[in-house]
């Protein structure tokens, strides 16, 4: 006698939650787009990529960081940076986002697997609104890089006497690249040869801020536009002001350093105007953009070390870059401050958060800390570099900025290894990471023990 209920149990299907999918997924196009890039046709004739650098190419370009161990141009074929284009584009505006797009196409309605499959994918709070954010998502990607290509192309084409066919591509790539918050470059030595160029670093700049300020931000500015044409009223929400207010406070911040410690070396003899494009913008891509006017490992150390800082702490949540994001930052910060004040609650803009994103906070950053920390711990061992270029490095890879002080193509393989995993943590964000390994949600506690208060400090 056959039974039933045993083999139907043996046969039930694997069950993963929606952040155990998107990781997965994540990590798939990661190994498919390693094994496209290692392909002949994807390489320039008698260049051969191991399997090593190859992973790290791929997941730098999904992990939109732009830390790369081969020159790019040197490198990669048309067919290899048609790839690496895709690549930016998928890991800048997320998987679920191109998932949403091929529900539309197909004239399907989304079922509440993949509504939540979204919501872990931009790390939003509700489902409220999440098809409305994707679509937004991918007018504003569609939007802003056909602009960027068409004005980069047009300035290639007829400042740098490039043929309009060497334009055009140039334009799509960088233009993807900045609005992604990767980094790559067709150059080779990022955009160093467009120091007193403004114009090119002001149109990378605008991709750049539009794809680090953060998809909801965007979102709420042009319902804002449209009430100001329709005479109506409208009120930004509390995530809005503070990853604004968090950014720009970081931006002036890392444009002060950079003044302050460049004035005498690095910008020594410069004009002044000069001196304040490479400060900005610099301090600009710091949030999770990559791309360098000067050699950055000619930077001061204490430069280089609040750059760090900066690259930790990264973009906006729900963005183009990674980091434990601006409002972790902020909400640690807060919290800190009230603390001091003697205060249990923590309020801002008129309004009190939630405990439960408090505690939130502190888990990601107390869990993004151990990371970094335990991965220069072993970075200190395996390689030959000095602690301040390894704790670049680290906080470069996790915050998926891209920055560099030219030790990233020297690194062992085992180096490699640790900077691809940071990357790729970076990219799916610490809270997925959680989800990841925390499976099913658990019901909480029946009861309670008895509390007892430790010291503390």
């Amino acid at each position: 006698m056959i039974n039933v209920g045993s083999k139907a149990k043996r046969l039930k299907p694997l069950s993963i939650t929606p952040a155990q999918a998107i990781v997965i997924g994540y990590l798939f196009f990661d190994l498919l787009a390693t094994m496209l890039l290692i392909l002949p046709f994807s390489l320039n004739p008698g260049i051969k990529l191991n399997l090593i650098d190859a992973l790290f190419t791929a997941t730098s370009a999904i992990s939109v960081t732009g830390l790369t161990v081969v020159s790019t141009p040197d490198t990669f074929s048309f067919s290899g940076r048609v790839i690496l284009t895709f690549l930016l584009q998928f890991g800048g505006i997320g998987i679920m986002t191109l998932g949403t797009l091929f529900y539309v196409l197909r004239g399907t309605k989304v079922n509440l697997l993949t509504r939540m499959m979204m919501k872990s994918d931009q790390n939003q709070t509700s489902f409220s609104g999440m098809i409305k954010l994707m679509l937004f998502i991918l007018k504003v990607a569609i939007v802003l890089e056909v602009i960027g290509t068409v004005i980069l192309t047009i300035y290639f084409w007829l400042f740098y006497n490039m043929p309009f066919d060497r334009a055009l591509g140039f334009g799509i790539f960088h233009s993807v690249s900045g609005f992604t918050n990767a980094g790559f470059d067709l150059f080779g030595n990022s955009l160093q040869d467009f120091t007193q160029d403004y114009f090119i670093q002001s149109v990378i700049s605008l991709l750049l801020l539009a794809g680090a300020i953060g998809f909801p931000v965007l979102m709420e500015l042009y319902f804002y536009f449209k009430a100001l044409y329709n005479k109506s009223r409208f009120h930004f929400s509390l995530y809005a002001k503070v990853t604004t207010v968090t950014f720009f406070i970081l931006l002036i911040m890392g444009f002060v350093m950079v003044i302050i410690s460049e004035s005498s070396s690095a910008l020594a003899g410069l004009p002044w105007h000069e001196k304040i494009a490479i400060a900005l913008f610099h301090s600009l891509n710091t949030r999770n953009g990559g791309f360098s006017t000067i050699d950055v490992g000619f930077l001061h150390n204490a430069a280089l070390l609040f750059f760090s800082m900066l690259m930790f702490i990264g973009a906006s949540p729900s963005s183009c870059g990674g980091g434990i994001r601006t409002t972790t930052f902020a909400i640690a910060f807060l919290s800190m401050l009230a603390s001091f004040r003697g205060r249990s609650d923590v309020r801002i803009f008129r309004r009190e958060l939630y405990h439960e994103n408090i505690t939130r906070a502190f888990t990601v950053f107390f869990i993004a800390t151990m990371l970094v920390v335990g991965s220069v711990f072993l970075l200190t061992i395996l390689e030959p570099f000095t602690t301040n270029e390894i704790v670049f490095e680290v906080c470069s890879a996790f915050g998926t900025t891209g920055l560099s002080t030219g030790i990233t193509g020297d690194l062992s393989t085992l180096g490699k290894l640790i900077i691809i995993t940071l990357m790729f943590i970076g990219r799916i964000g610490i809270i997925s990471l959680l989800l990841f390994f925390q499976g099913k949600t658990i019901a909480g506690p029946k009861y309670h023990l008895l509390k007892e208060r430790i010291i503390i400090g």
